[in-house]
């Protein structure tokens, strides 16, 4: 499936890879890999998406006393730490499918919080049982997948959660799209978070696609679409 849906233009067809970041390949130092995670947490921190983002998934638990929240791909654990600040009760998994990212999570603040757990877990396979969670959270990760793999997100955030909160790059409309990429791509060799924003913009999926993406998983899931031009892609999901 295009990455910008079944009903995606010919342009817009084109301005997708199948390339890998420097976060997602095997043949990448550990130390550049670290920098692209430590760029992203600084732009968390400095943009306040953090923030943001944590205000969302809250948001949607708001009517649970003590709700209990898995983050998927988490990464540097931004979001986790600022859910943990925002809500004197909440208890949140922090999890990634990296062995590295995960161990530096271990090592780090969140490993010593008490209502913090770490855990290696595949989003796609998540390890744990039908509605452990009141809500699963997926930042800014999404486009790392391919379409098969995305699908099973959907079929497995909303398995082992009440609500599942996919965050993630917006796909704009191909023109627009273009010169986004034009404005980015002089910087591509030399600076590695903007190396890995280019392929994540050709690699982010559009509305069409995610609902696509949550059908074939399971046409049970309903989605409910919040975007704009300067807005993350926001997609809240749950079983009907």
């Amino acid at each position: 499936m295009p990455r910008g849906g079944y009903d995606a233009s010919c342009l817009d067809r084109l301005l997708e890879t199948d390339r890998l970041e420097y976060i997602d390949r095997d043949d990448a130092a550990d130390g550049l890999k670290r920098q692209v995670i430590d760029a992203l947490d600084w732009t968390g921190r400095i943009f306040r998406n953090h923030q943001k983002f944590a205000a969302i998934a809250l948001d949607l638990v708001a009517d649970v006393p003590d709700p209990t929240i898995l983050e998927l791909g988490a990464g540097h654990g931004g979001l986790s730490r600022q859910l943990l600040d925002d809500h004197p009760s909440a208890r949140v998994t922090v999890s990634d499918v990296a062995p590295a990212s995960v161990d530096a999570l271990a090592a780090g603040e969140l490993g010593a919080h008490p209502r913090a757990q770490i855990r290696e877990l595949d989003a796609t396979e998540i390890d744990a049982a039908d509605g452990s969670f009141d809500l699963a959270v997926f930042a800014l990760s999404f486009h790392h997948l391919a379409p098969a793999q995305a699908s099973r997100v959907f079929a497995e955030g909303t398995r082992v959660a009440d609500t599942l909160l996919i965050i993630d790059l917006p796909r704009p409309p191909a023109p627009l799209h273009l010169l986004r990429l034009a404005a980015m791509l002089p910087a591509v060799p030399f600076v590695p978070f903007i190396h890995d924003g280019v392929i994540s913009s050709l690699r982010s999926y559009s509305p069409s696609a995610l609902r696509s993406l949550a059908l074939h998983a399971d046409r049970s899931i309903q989605i409910e679409l919040r975007s704009g031009l300067t807005l993350p892609q926001i997609v809240i999901a749950r079983r009907g």
